[in-house]
């Protein structure tokens, strides 16, 4: 009987799917030539939860191909602080990638992923509800090039933050 890899149906090893941005790049001009509709999101994602699993299975559906931009170490610790990230980058770009909904990762180290945008070109920027009727990184930069940008809601109650808190308050097992 096969064992480990050699088994059948073994998904597919998750960091395959972390790529470079020069990768990137490439990679998704050719499927955007090919005619691939091309789904991009980003964030931290620093204690992968339902939440995030509900709304990047949404994003995919959006598409062909998700692509998550990834914010780097540095990034998350500039944006929230000392104590974050919970993870370190690679192996919150390995949880993203053993997802079946995300086709690929790319972790950026600026602050936004203005440029990443840029590079990949995406028919759709996808973002949290949470971001409606704000201006959301790239999304000006999409329209220009023929794309939309979309909103999705969040699962109520989840969030890497109430995670945190919960677990340091001592009572993690509290529902939400």
């Amino acid at each position: 009987m096969p064992r480990g890899s050699q088994r059948t149906g073994l998904p597919e090893e998750p960091s395959k799917k972390i790529i470079s941005r020069t990768t990137a790049r490439e990679l998704f001009a050719r499927l955007r030539a090919e005619g691939r509709k091309i789904v991009f999101t980003n964030g931290c994602f620093d204690i992968l939860h339902a939440g995030h699993a509900q709304y990047l299975r949404k994003a995919a559906g959006l598409g062909d191909v998700l692509v998550v931009g990834l914010n780097g170490d540095a990034s998350i610790r500039r944006l929230k602080g000392e104590g974050r990230p919970v993870q370190q980058q690679r192996d919150r770009a390995y949880l993203l990638g053993s997802l079946a909904s995300v086709s690929f990762v790319v972790i950026f180290t600026e602050d936004t992923p203005a440029k990443l945008i840029e590079a990949i070109v995406p028919h759709v920027l996808v973002k949290g509800a949470d971001w409606k009727g704000k201006e959301i990184v790239g999304g000006e930069f999409v329209r220009a090039h023929g794309g939309i940008v979309k909103t999705i809601r969040f699962l109520a109650g989840r969030s890497t933050t109430s995670i945190i808190a919960k677990a340091a308050s001592g009572n993690p097992s509290k529902s939400g």
